[in-house]
């Protein structure tokens, strides 16, 4: 399935709670109701596919790279995302991702995200616009 072009138009949700799951590589192994409605993609679409299905291009590499050390440390992970619709258009989330264990051993991952406030989104987009900036140079 190829990626949707991304068009500025934001996507605003105002209450629920979007949650996945995802294996050690970050393939999505469960996708609530939520999370389909708001990235605009069936259950079906989702399960099975990389959960880099929704990153947007605006999302600097850095901001992934320090994610997935942390939470393959084992620690949890927090922090505002902006994120791809399967039409293109964007919308922000507050995430919180915990490790999933068993045994000991970490298995996967969950994500428990909100819509961000407009404050958590203004403290962000400088940091990212900085981070792209020094991606591309």
């Amino acid at each position: 399935m190829p990626r949707p072009e991304p068009i500025d138009e934001e996507f605003k949700f105002e209450q629920g709670l979007i949650v996945s799951s995802t294996d050690l590589k970050g393939i999505i192994t469960y996708a609530n109701r939520k999370f389909c409605e708001i990235a605009d993609y069936s259950r079906e679409e989702l399960i099975g596919k990389n959960h880099n299905i929704v990153r947007h291009p605006d999302m600097p590499k850095a901001a992934f790279k320090e994610l997935w050390e942390t939470i393959q440390s084992g620690k949890e992970w927090t922090g505002v995302v902006k994120n791809l619709r399967k039409d293109g258009k964007y919308y922000w989330v507050y995430s919180h991702i915990v490790p999933i264990e068993k045994e000991g051993e970490i298995v996967g991952y969950t994500a428990a995200r909100r819509p961000a406030s407009q404050t958590e989104i203004n403290e962000v987009i400088p940091l990212y616009r900085e981070l792209l900036e020094k991606e591309t140079n």
